[in-house]
């Protein structure tokens, strides 16, 4: 950059490709690293155990969680801060603030920059780490694999329990219910006075009338 100016560096670092960003997201190599890889320095990327070597923070060393390219800043586990309405974040870190003390050598594109000018032990070195790496990734994987799918199930057993619950409380009541109403049956009936229940009354054969005609015989007798 050949201005001296600061809004016009700002400026430049902010409207920069990505591709001279990632070049810039490079830090310092720990001594042994140094040694082994030839090499002084190298971008950070997700995955790198990283010391941090200025600031509030200084010595802490952990894994880094993020390494955002467009903004050229770090996010590293265990660096927080608050903010006003209380919640904590991460906080950003600048690479060349930081020390890389381990390598992430899971992506190939990075083991292919580190094998140039070494010899065939240290890239066979670098060939067993990587596998180990990858298959401490894996295993990390298939944790959190079933760790969110005991999530799932305590949460499926959480939303069907209360339906059980009310199953079984509706079938208590039930029978509960029924005894009650047989009671309040029992009541009205004791409380509701049977209508008196009139006995049938024989009917009334209508009496036979006298005959006044005289018969036939008597009045022959007469006659005689």
């Amino acid at each position: 950059m050949s201005s001296i100016k600061p809004g016009k560096q700002r400026k430049m670092l902010y409207n920069a490709p990505i591709h001279k960003k990632s070049k810039w997201m490079s830090s310092h190599l720990e001594e042994n690293l140094l040694l082994k890889y030839n090499r002084r320095s190298i971008p950070v990327i997700k995955g790198d155990i990283v010391k941090v070597m200025r600031g509030s923070f200084r010595g802490h060393e952990d894994k880094v969680a993020k390494a955002n390219v467009k903004k050229c800043y770090l996010e590293i586990e265990g660096i927080t801060m608050s903010k006003a309405d209380g919640n904590k974040i991460a906080k950003p870190i600048h690479p060349s603030n930081v020390m890389i003390t381990k390598l992430n050598l899971t992506d190939k594109w990075r083991r292919k920059t580190l094998e140039q000018g070494l010899s065939e032990e240290a890239k066979k070195e670098m060939e067993k780490e990587a596998e180990e790496q990858i298959k401490e990734a894996k295993a990390l994987e298939k944790k959190k694999e079933l760790e969110r799918e005991k999530e799932e199930l305590e949460k499926k057993e959480a939303e069907e329990a209360p339906t059980e619950k009310k199953e079984e409380e509706t079938k208590e009541k039930a029978p509960a219910d029924k005894k009650s109403e047989e009671k309040v049956e029992q009541k009205k009936k004791k409380t509701t006075k049977k209508p008196a229940t009139k006995k049938p009354t024989a009917k009334k054969e209508p009496a036979k009338k006298k005959s006044t005609k005289k018969s036939t015989s008597t009045k022959k007798k007469k006659e005689k």
